[in-house]
């Protein structure tokens, strides 16, 4: 009874966690190990060695994703207010 109340909450919570997830990269970089390769730590790295638009082509992606994921969400609650 309690989940379906909550569910839209935790939801927009999960989706918030992940997309401020891609802001970590100083976390990333101290507990990332020398072999492990994460989105921000290889963006990290592309933007401190070169300028390459591969990076701006990721980043671009990123924050259409996130953005359709938060109107995503957005139907969804409007649809079950209804």
């Amino acid at each position: 009874m309690t989940l379906p109340v909550i569910a839209p909450g935790v939801l927009s919570g999960a989706v918030f966690a992940f997309a401020t997830s891609f802001d970590e990269v100083v976390v990333t970089l101290f507990i990332a190990g020398a072999e492990q390769t994460t989105l921000p730590r290889q963006m990290f790295t592309g933007i401190r060695e070169n300028i390459n638009p591969t990076i701006a082509a990721a980043a671009t992606l990123l924050t259409i994703f996130t953005t359709s994921l938060m109107f995503t969400l957005e139907w969804m609650r409007g649809r079950s207010k209804r």
